[in-house]
């Protein structure tokens, strides 16, 4: 929710019910009985219960609203609007995880409803006066207050403001109608996405590899053909083709495995051509987000979006983005002329350059080429159930925890193979709970993501409510976890959500407003870019990764040989995360664009920021959703992935399982969730030198994700450490 006071986080679930006893408050707490309904509410028996779930978190902030009125002191004006927060979250985060991943339409449906009542409900709480004078006398009182509650109340008074509540009436109701615009515009993008996927007629059949059937629609014609008689006469044949839907994922599988140049380039242009609808929607967008931020005082909404961060402002993001972009190209361009090379060689010319439907297939072809990898073989240490072996290893080893299967109750899961498990300490008891739901089916969200349900928070001094995480992930295959292979690419997608679960089931806060992951986006992605690393080690890796037949520990040979296929281009990859970062922050950048409109302004950083040109009539920005979900924040990833390259090496890679490591990261870092701030935070984990300030934002020190992908050589070490 854009600018909005409650902060909701789909990336986990929590919940523990407190019965018959009461909070700090004088408002009397609900009893419930043991939860028995989806994700643990009793209201989620069925369907319609979403209708009450709404009703009930309406009835409980409206007392709750009626309680802070009365001049409450400031540390129950801020435990009571945590809890108000804490009510509707629980509606809108079970909304949404259900709303994509539930196999029932009738849940789906009223899980959308629901979602449509409770952000009607959130509107009024965002502009409602009674509490923003009580947040703003509670932060004037505050000084008796913990620094976690003193921070609470200054970020929810920040809040308040960035959603207008502080405007004239005629400038309030322009960003109401503004933000509703907004969304509307953001569904009909993300429509479009699904109903125009772009398809590629191709002809003949034999033009596709075996390997590439399972993706695609056998499609015939009709070819007339003139017979060989002296009577000329015409007969009809049909011929046998496919059709290709030039969705994501098949466009990229069909880029690494299709030996034809030409279907790659056709399927290609038309990928990155389509829907054509979305040119229009994200001119809108644009338009829509930028007058946002000018009546909210900034000069941009990259501006808008960017100040809560540790960036604080574009001009720091731009500097750390420009200031990559130029630290990886002089090795962006060895790995470009060693790819055409290879082309050449491969296609027997002496001249033909690399266009970029081949940069995918050749990159494959040279990395299998150069280390001998077969991903079968290496699929076949991975099975999911090895894989989750490991993410007990890992909770084992670095924080002396264990993770417990335990029974759902009846109507709690949404599926017949999610797993449910408790992270359980020998000393501290039960930390939190975790659902998995891992396998593909029609209707569920596409990737990989973790979703949250409620946030962990301090009920009372002898009570905490646990957090409660669900982590959804899509493998293909055998719904037996023996069966399932994992490439290694799912391996490093299933760790890094992963790193957001433990974020939030590792999180003490006193609030649940700063749980978990709900911190700045910018610090957020840290941990999940962190433990990326962990399945990249041998040492952790030959913990779990055993062959599915012979129980063989994976050799170090073949580990070796995949970090060495991983580098390969690993500076091509980072520089197109850069490419999209920049094309994020000028798009929602002051206006007007630099260049005209949106797709010459893409063809300019394409051609400054990569080593490709524009293909023309592509305007592949129709479809990445991320300048929806993260505008003006794509950059988060690539800062975010700067502090981790930094705390794997100056903590965790000496011995990456250590108890010692795994106290750091615990107590220093992840427990505090959003609670602290971020550079304190930073610094007490690693001390100085992970980060300077710059222009009143903080810049994360890059030396170490230098030093990683060897970039040190091609580029002057002084340069990275200005």
């Amino acid at each position: 929710m854009n600018g909005a006071m409650w902060r909701v986080v789909s990336r986990g679930t929590s919940l523990i019910f407190h019965s018959k006893k009461r909070s700090a408050l004088s408002v009397p707490v609900r009893a419930f009985s043991a939860p028995t309904g989806l994700y643990g509410f009793p209201h989620l028996k069925t369907a319609k219960g979403f209708q009450s779930f709404v009703d009930e978190a309406i009835q409980r902030s409206g007392e709750l609203i009626s309680y802070i009125c009365r001049k409450q002191p400031a540390a129950e004006v801020m435990r009571a609007m945590d809890e108000i927060s804490d009510t509707v979250c629980s509606v809108v985060d079970s909304a949404e995880l259900c709303r994509h991943t539930h196999p029932d339409r009738e849940f789906v449906e009223e899980a959308s409803k629901a979602s449509m009542r409770i952000n009607e409900y959130l509107h009024y709480l965002n502009t409602n006066h009674d509490l923003y004078d009580a947040i703003k006398k509670a932060e004037q009182e505050c000084h008796m207050l913990s620094e976690e509650a003193k921070r609470g109340v200054r970020n929810l008074r920040v809040d308040f403001e960035r959603g207008g509540i502080n405007l004239c009436s005629g400038k309030l109701d322009r960003v109401n109608t503004l933000n509703i615009e907004i969304s509307q515009l953001c569904r009909e993008y993300n429509e479009n996405i699904v109903m125009d996927p772009g398809t590629v007629d191709i002809y003949p059949s034999s033009r596709i590899p075996r390997n590439l059937h399972y993706l695609v629609k056998p499609i015939h014609r009709s070819v007339s053909l003139i017979t060989k008689d002296l009577s000329g006469s015409r007969s009809t044949l049909k011929e046998k083709g496919f059709r290709i839907t030039t969705d994501p994922q098949t466009l990229s599988s069909v880029l690494q495995f299709s030996s034809d140049d030409e279907v790659r380039k056709m399927v290609y242009i038309r990928g990155n051509s389509v829907p054509h609808a979305n040119v229009d929607v994200l001119k809108r967008l644009i338009s829509a987000r930028h007058e946002l931020a000018q009546i909210m005082g900034c000069s941009s909404y990259a501006e808008f979006s960017i100040k809560p961060n540790m960036a604080l402002s574009p001009k720091v993001v731009m500097s750390f983005l420009l200031e990559m972009s130029k630290m990886v190209k002089p090795k962006t361009r060895e790995e470009h002329k060693l790819l055409t090379k290879f082309k050449r060689e491969k296609c027997g010319q002496s001249d033909g350059d690399l266009r970029p439907w081949d940069e995918t297939y050749y990159m494959t072809m040279m990395k299998s080429s150069a280390y001998k990898l077969d991903a079968s073989v290496v699929g076949s240490y991975f099975s999911l159930s090895n894989c989750i072996e490991g993410l007990k290893v890992l909770v084992q080893s670095l924080f002396g925890a264990t993770f417990h299967s335990i029974p759902l109750a009846p109507d709690e899961s949404w599926d017949s193979h999610v797993l449910k498990l408790s992270l359980h300490h020998p000393e501290e008891g039960d930390l939190g709970y975790l659902y998995l739901d891992l396998y593909s089916r029609k209707g569920k969200y596409p990737g990989c993501a973790h979703f949250a349900i409620k946030g962990g928070r301090r009920i009372s001094q002898t009570e905490y409510q646990l957090p409660i995480v669900a982590l959804v992930c899509n493998f293909s295959g055998s719904q037996n976890p023996s069966a399932v292979r994992l490439s290694h690419w799912e391996v490093e997608t299933l760790f890094h959500e992963f790193g957001h679960a433990l974020h939030s089931l590792l999180s003490r806060t006193d609030y649940q407003h700063f749980s978990g992951t709900r911190a700045v986006l910018d610090f957020a992605e840290i941990p999940s870019n962190l433990f990326e690393y962990y399945a990249w080690d041998y040492r952790v890796l030959r913990k779990f990764a055993r062959h599915y037949s012979t129980g063989e520990e994976i050799p170090q040979k073949l580990v070796e040989s995949m970090q060495g296929a991983r580098d390969m281009f690993a500076a091509t990859e980072l520089q197109r995360q850069i490419f999209y970062a920049l094309v994020d922050q000028t798009l929602f950048g002051e206006q007007p664009l630099p260049h005209g409109d949106i797709s010459s302004v893409v063809a300019e950083l394409k051609r400054e920021h990569t080593n490709y040109g524009h293909v023309e009539g592509t305007h592949w920005e129709t479809r990445f959703s991320h300048l929806l979900n993260y505008g003006a924040g794509y950059y988060s990833y690539l800062y975010a992935k700067c502090f981790a390259a930094t705390i794997w090496k100056k903590l965790c890679e000496e011995d990456p399982l250590s108890s010692t490591t795994g106290l750091a990261l615990r107590t220093k870092f992840l427990q505090h969730g959003g609670a602290r701030e971020p550079d304190a935070l930073l610094n007490d984990l690693l001390g100085d030198g992970i980060y300077r300030y710059q222009d009143g934002g903080i810049m994360p020190d890059i030396s170490c994700l230098c030093d990683e992908m060897k970039l040190v050589e091609e580029y002057p070490r002084q340069v990275h450490l200005l």
